[in-house]
Order: structure tokens, then C-alpha cells, then sequence
């Protein structure tokens, strides 16, 4: 009996040492494209919405599920084997323009939806892990919403505005593009107006605000298009992991984008993540570019800071790309380059995309509070469909409440949002319904109202639409 048991502690721990031996090997590069397909593959960052809208109306008008000259669309991310991209409504800001930052931000967010509902087979919008999963799982691109430069936030607004757009699904949000704002200061170190003012100093008050609000929430922090100043200050006021959504590093290419080996030594001890960019002139001298330029800056992030805390963010879409990746349909290429180098297949579907899976399940879990446990009760049914055109510039907002099980509505809870001022709404009992008379003129084209109620135990419902002055 005691021959037997030894036999099989033996053949236990041979088994054992075999079978993480295995994991450790490097892949053969035949292998790649099954172990590139089988990986969740996200990308960090693209600006592919700013194409999709019309650049007059902002209104959306070009289907990414059809091939397009783009360098991100449904075809190529499916030929590409991409699961889950960031997909960034972009804007540079509008200096001393606040609605236009916000209607600018909102039209790409507004495409982002557009083009799931042309698209209900092959994309879905996913602002969870649980949500990215299921996605992959149902054979869908998850598309993630994201926002770059976070001008539209003020003092005015901020709080009530960032939370409307966490109703919208934006599961990272980046303070800056490179222009200074209201919360800190960008990579140029100068605000976005004509005559290009410097900056100083890095996150302001406002900024270390809405910091903490995202870690809150749950939303990512994205520290790519910061000053030095500006990320230093992020990482003392957070408590949950970054991201750097699109960035390099600055131990092989000397630039401002990039990151200094001290932040990526302070990201691996935040738990955080930096995503490699594919833009040739942050990587290399040479104006071309290869992947194996992208793969240099990987490995050396993984040199120093360890194989969790490196992933991708190619900004398809937002800047050339490397002569041997010029679209998400190469985006194999990667995997080739990374088992030509040695890298195990548990070590290469970290680097595709568990790493940034594990860092948005970690800001999830430092959210003070829990998103699923919203909307229970009462139910809200706005008049509008998601990017509704509205044909005056003072509508009346409105919504059905009805409460199916539990608690009545509390009616002092009752909140209608638009663009992150909370307005008292009128509600009439008989009805159940919420409303709102705008009484000025709205001035830009998008806008978002959310409607907001709690039955008498607390539990709070919040809709939001983005709508269209179509006038």
C-alpha cells in the first residue's frame, strides 16, 4: 500500500512539473495562429469613430460592418482575430467652448451605438468584464467605450457629467489628448487655445475630484496624453489601477508620449497597465516602422516591469502604422513576432489581453459601489430612442415611470440630467410621468438627459439618452 502511494505522489508530481513545463515553453511559430485566435485579443485604443461620423453634421454615416478604407472595421477585426477594442471618442477640446466639447464627445459615443444597431450580429457594446465575456463567448466584437480627452468635464459639470457617461457604458476615460484642461495638464504642457498658453503644474483640485469619482465608479483611469506632472499626481490620488491606453516607452524612443522607466515601475506597483502603441514615430527613428518596433518596446516593458503589466493599444485610425501592421486585419503579426522571441502561450494571451481584462476586473472591485445591483426598481421609459433627432432647441424631456414589484416611487428622488446639470422636474402622479421644459436654447447639436428616480427604499433607476438637435 505504501509502494502504491508512493507510485502515485511520483507520477503526481511528474505530472505536475510536465505540465507547467509546457506552459513555460516558447511556441512554436506554426502554432501562433491557433493560439492568437483562441486568446481574448484587446486593443487598447482606436480613433475609428471620428471617421464613421459625418464630419459636418457629426451625425454617424459610414457602417464599419461593411470593408471600408478604414484601418479598423468589422471585417478586418474579425480577419485580425480583435475581440474587444477601445473604441475612444476623441476630441482635442474646444478652448472656452464647453458645449462643443460635450456635443463633439457625445456624437462619438452616439456612433458607437449606431453602429452596434446596424451591426447586432457582429458587435455588442460591452462595459464590463462579465459583458467583454459573454461577448467573445457569443462570437461578437466587444466594443468597448472609451473617452480621449476629457474636455467636456468642468467645474460646472463634472461629477453629474462623468456619471452620465458611465450610463453610456465609458469604461476608461483619459483626462487629457495633449492639451491642458480643467482637470491637469496634458503632454504639451500648453492649453488648446489660438495662441497655445503654457500650463503649470499637473492635476488640479477638479482633476484629483473626478479621479477618485472614477475609482468610485468603477471607470479606468487612462494616464496616456498626461504631462509627467500630471500622472505623477494621478498615481497618488488613485486607488485603483491605470491604464496607459496608447503609449510607449521612453528607454527606446525619447518622446513626450512615452513613459519613463520611474512610471512604468510606478504603474507594475499600482497593479496598472501600459499598452503598447503601434504608431512608428513614438517607437523608432525609423519613419516606417515594423512590428517588431511595437514587439522592442513590449519586451523591454516586460523586462522591467514584468509580463502582467504590458498589453496593446495600436491607435488604428489616429495615426500611421507600422509598414508590416497597417490595419486590424495584421494584427496576427504580433503573435508571430512574440513566439519568434520565445514567449510561452500562457505569456502571449497575457500580453493580447488578460492583462487588461485582470486590470478592468480590478477597478471594478475597488468600485464603492456595485453596478448590478441598479435599476431594480422603479422602471423609466423615456420618450427617446438612443441619438433621437429632435426638432426644437427647447424640448420638452420626458419619461413613463411605473413601478412593477415593490416599493412606490419616492417623488423627491425624482432628477432629470442634461449634460451634467440636474434639473427639478415636473411629475404628474396621474401619469407617472417625469418631465422637463428646457426654457433656453440648446446651441450645439448633441446633448444627453438621463432621468433619474428611487422608490421608498432607495433604489435608484437612471436612463440616459444621447439626442440630436436636428433643427
Amino acid at each position: 500500500m505504501q509502494r502504491k502511494f508512493l507510485y502515485l505522489v511520483v507520477a503526481i508530481l511528474f505530472l505536475s512539473f510536465t505540465s507547467t513545463s509546457v506552459l513555460a515553453q516558447p511556441v512554436e511559430v506554426q502554432d501562433t495562429e491557433s493560439i492568437h485566435f483562441d486568446a481574448t485579443v484587446i486593443d487598447g485604443h482606436n480613433d475609428t469613430m471620428m471617421k464613421v461620423i459625418n464630419e459636418d453634421t457629426w451625425l454617424p454615416e459610414t457602417d464599419i460592418g461593411d470593408e471600408t478604407s478604414f484601418q479598423l472595421d468589422i471585417p478586418k477585426l474579425q480577419t485580425g482575430g480583435i475581440d474587444a477594442p477601445f473604441f475612444a471618442a476623441y476630441t482635442s477640446g474646444y478652448y472656452d467652448n464647453n458645449p462643443r466639447s460635450i456635443s463633439r464627445t457625445l456624437a462619438l459615443i452616439n456612433a458607437l451605438y449606431w453602429t452596434e444597431e446596424q451591426n447586432p450580429d457582429d458587435l455588442n457594446i460591452s462595459s464590463t468584464t462579465k459583458e467583454i465575456r459573454q461577448a467573445v463567448k457569443d462570437n461578437k466584437i466587444a466594443a468597448i467605450p472609451t473617452i480621449e480627452g476629457a474636455y467636456s468635464l468642468q467645474e460646472h459639470n463634472a461629477l453629474g457629467l462623468l456619471h452620465q457617461y458611465d450610463d453610456l457604458g465609458v469604461t476608461v476615460l483619459g483626462f487629457n489628448w495633449n492639451y491642458s484642461n480643467a482637470l491637469g495638464e496634458g503632454a504639451d504642457r500648453v492649453y488648446g487655445d489660438s495662441e497655445r498658453t503654457p500650463s503649470e503644474g499637473g492635476l488640479t483640485a477638479l482633476g484629483a475630484e473626478v479621479a477618485q469619482e472614477m475609482n468610485d465608479i468603477g471607470m479606468a483611469i487612462d494616464v496616456s496624453h498626461m504631462s509627467r506632472n500630471t500622472f505623477w499626481d494621478v498615481m497618488e490620488v488613485t486607488e485603483a489601477p491605470v491604464i496607459a491606453s496608447h503609449s510607449g516607452v521612453n528607454g527606446m524612443k525619447n518622446h513626450q508620449r512615452n513613459l519613463t522607466d520611474e512610471q512604468l515601475l510606478a504603474l507594475e506597483e499600482n497593479g496598472g497597465l501600459i499598452n503598447i502603441v503601434f504608431y512608428p514615430a513614438f517607437l523608432t527613428d525609423d519613419s516606417e516602422g515594423y512590428v517588431k518596433d511595437v514587439v522592442d518596446h513590449v519586451e523591454y516593458a516586460v523586462d522591467l516591469i514584468g509580463i502582467d503589466h504590458v498589453g496593446l493599444g495600436s491607435d488604428f485610425d489616429g495615426a500611421s502604422m507600422p509598414s508590416d501592421l497597417q490595419n486590424a486585419s495584421e494584427m496576427p503579426g504580433i503573435t508571430e513576432e512574440l513566439a519568434s522571441r520565445g514567449y510561452s502561450k500562457q505569456e502571449i494571451e497575457k500580453l493580447l489581453g488578460g492583462n487588461a481584462l485582470r486590470v478592468l476586473k480590478e477597478v471594478e472591485k475597488a468600485a464603492k459601489y456595485d453596478p448590478y445591483e441598479r435599476g431594480v426598481s422603479p422602471v423609466i421609459k423615456p420618450d427617446y430612442e438612443m441619438g433621437e433627432i429632435i426638432d426644437v432647441r427647447t424640448p420638452l424631456l420626458k419619461a413613463d415611470i411605473a413601478t412593477k414589484k415593490g416599493p412606490a416611487v419616492d417623488e423627491n428622488s425624482l432628477k432629470v440630467i442634461v449634460d451634467g446639470i440636474t434639473y427639478e422636474p415636473d411629475y404628474n402622479e396621474e401619469t407617472s410621468t417625469l418631465s422637463l421644459q428646457l426654457e433656453e436654447d440648446l446651441q450645439e447639436r448633441f446633448h444627453v438627459v438621463t432621468f433619474e428616480a428611487a422608490n421608498k427604499t432607495g433604489k435608484v433607476t437612471r436612463e440616459t439618452r444621447i439626442f440630436y438637435i436636428g433643427d
